[in-house]
Formats: structure tokens, C-alpha cells, sequence
């Protein structure tokens, strides 16, 4: 039997997922740098999925860097057809404020008329020029850590000089075999390429997991951008992951550290507002349909993030 990929453009002739590679990566600064967007309030506008991990991590530290009156948001209709992301009324989700858009892909052609790849949230957008300053969510975020901090919370730093080696380290394997891991598995086409991937993601897990069993985070007393990147793949683990993307080794509830950790950060004020598992799981399971053709979502699994998570006992 033929398999038709989710996304024939990202598939490789052995089966494997390659994803695409962003396309407009342009930059804000603090200082209005040349060859760079100045940091203003009010001018820029994130476009994001409540469904998607590569928004979340956007949103998360919009949030913590309390940059929401500072940068606006508008989230986009969970479910994904043919016809890409759309803005719509419904729970948790709205038509677009700024420009009217129906469809975010009318934000790519307004920057590029020749665009043709696959359009994907987060988006950057900046209002005085009215196009897309970035599709990046590694860029976007930065640019929120770093370069906002005239009009948010600059106590707050997520990127701090001496772990800067490290952290990029660890975001890199982290990415390549966790972040993205799961897509990799979840969308091969032949049975070596997920189970090479599958295993992969299960092999980073167990580090990270025997990583914690001494430390609070992973780099010690607070959570640093790492630990956001890999949150928002933890918590959509077990609803999604596991079942939809065969990830199905162990839950991230049966992981004894890695399991607190994902409540400790659930639990962070403010986080747990960022977390919308019904957007979740509708655009996984219906959106999916090469995957899960049915379109049925699953009512699991139970979870209880607000628990108690005992990771307080850790020294730093």
C-alpha cells in the first residue's frame, strides 16, 4: 500500500520527516540595530496555535516576560485544513483584529507574493511595515528574552551568559531528538525510520530524566529557556505523543523525575493559562487524518498536573 506523508514536501524518498526550514528571519533589537527591527511597544503582533509546541514556547515566555500589553497575540482555529490556519471566532481562538485576515497564509503572500511553502505558526508581525518579521520560533524567542526587557520584566532572564554554551548544547539535542523526535517518528513513512527515531526520543528522555533526579531544572534552581523548549513537548506527551505519534515506549508520568518536573513547571504562575489541551488534542487527532483517518479524539488520558510535585526537596 502507497502512504501518502502528511506533508509530501518535508518527506523524504526513505521515509524519513525533513522539516522545512523558516523562511523569514528577520530581527528585533533593543538598540535598533542596522540590518534590524527597533524594539518598540505596541508595533509587533504574535500570531500563534494554542495546539502548537513551537507557539507554545512564544507564548510561555510572552507571559513570563510580562510582554503582553507590550506585544499583542491572536490565536488561530486549532483545526488545520487544506487550506492552512485560519482565523475564526470560537473557544480560545479569534478572526484577526489587525488586518483581516481569513487565512494566515494572506500574511506570508503580504511579505512575500511568491511564497509557496508550507505557512506555520508562531509569526512574528510587525505593524508599521505590516509583514511577517519572523516565522522562527528559536528567533522569536530569543528576541523576547533579550531584546523586550524596556517593557517587561528584565529581572527575568531566561538566557544568562554562563550557561550560554550550555544551554545552546542542550537545546540542539534536545531539538533534534525530542522537540522534533516525535514528529519524526510520528510522521515516517517506513517501519526502520520510526523506530530509529522512536528509540531516539526514549534514549534523550532517559538522560534527561536521570539529569533531573539531582536538580531542581536543568540547569539548576530556576528554568531557563531549555526547560520551556522541552516543556511544551512534555505536556503534550502523553495526550498525543504517545498514542498518535506511536512514541508508546513509556508515558512521561512513568518517568519518576521528569514526571514532577513537567508539574513543577505546569505550576509555575502563570503557565498552566498558556495550556489548552482541548486545541490540543482536536488539532492532532482531526487534523491528521493520514495518521488518524477516523478524526476521532481520544477523551484520555487522565492527568492531574496540578499534584503535587516534590521537586521543591532539590538542592541547586
Amino acid at each position: 500500500m502507497k502512504v501518502i506523508p502528511q506533508f509530501p514536501d518535508e518527506q523524504s524518498d526513505d521515509g524519513r520527516f525533513v522539516r522545512q526550514p523558516d523562511t523569514f528571519c528577520d530581527r528585533v533589537s533593543a538598540q535598533g540595530r542596522a540590518g534590524t527591527c527597533p524594539a518598540e511597544a505596541g508595533r509587533y503582533h504574535l500570531y500563534v496555535s494554542l495546539a502548537c509546541p513551537w507557539a507554545h514556547r512564544t507564548i510561555i515566555v510572552r507571559k513570563l516576560k510580562r510582554l503582553e500589553d507590550a506585544i499583542g497575540m491572536t490565536v488561530v482555529d486549532p483545526i488545520r485544513d487544506e487550506r492552512g490556519w485560519a482565523f475564526r471566532d470560537g473557544p480560545g481562538y479569534s478572526r484577526d483584529p489587525l488586518n483581516g485576515f481569513q487565512f494566515l497564509s494572506q500574511a506570508y503572500v503580504a511579505t512575500d507574493p511568491g511564497y509557496r511553502g508550507r505557512v506555520t505558526v508562531p509569526v512574528l508581525w510587525d505593524t508599521k511595515t505590516k509583514r511577517i518579521v519572523s516565522n522562527n520560533d528559536d528567533d522569536i524567542m530569543r528576541m523576547f528574552e533579550t531584546e523586550f526587557d524596556a517593557f517587561g520584566d528584565a529581572s527575568l532572564d531566561l538566557y544568562p551568559r554562563e550557561h550560554r554554551t550550555e544551554i545552546d548544547a542542550l537545546n540542539k539535542l534536545i531539538y533534534e531528538t525530542v522537540n522534533d523526535g516525535v514528529y519524526r517518528a510520528g510522521f515516517a513513512t517506513k517501519q526502520s525510520v520510526y523506530e530509529a527515531a522512536a528509540r531516539r526520543v526514549f534514549e534523550t528522555l532517559d538522560q534527561l530524566d536521570e539529569r533531573l533526579a539531582h536538580r531542581r531544572y536543568l540547569f539548576g534552581p530556576s528554568p531557563l529557556e531549555t526547560d520551556w523548549r522541552l516543556f511544551v513537548t512534555l505536556v503534550r506527551f502523553d495526550p498525543v505523543y504517545y498514542g498518535h505519534f506511536k512514541c508508546n515506549l513509556r508515558r512521561i508520568v512513568d518517568f519518576p523525575n521528569l514526571s514532577g518536573y513537567l508539574r513543577d513547571l505546569y505550576q509555575v504562575d502563570g503557565v498552566a493559562q498558556t495550556v489548552n489541551f482541548d486545541h490540543i488534542k482536536r488539532h492532532y487527532y482531526f487534523t491528521h487524518d493520514d495518521i488518524n483517518p477516523t478524526r476521532i479524539v481520544p477523551i484520555g488520558p487522565l492527568q492531574d498536573l496540578d499534584a503535587p510535585h516534590g521537586r521543591e526537596r532539590l538542592k541547586p
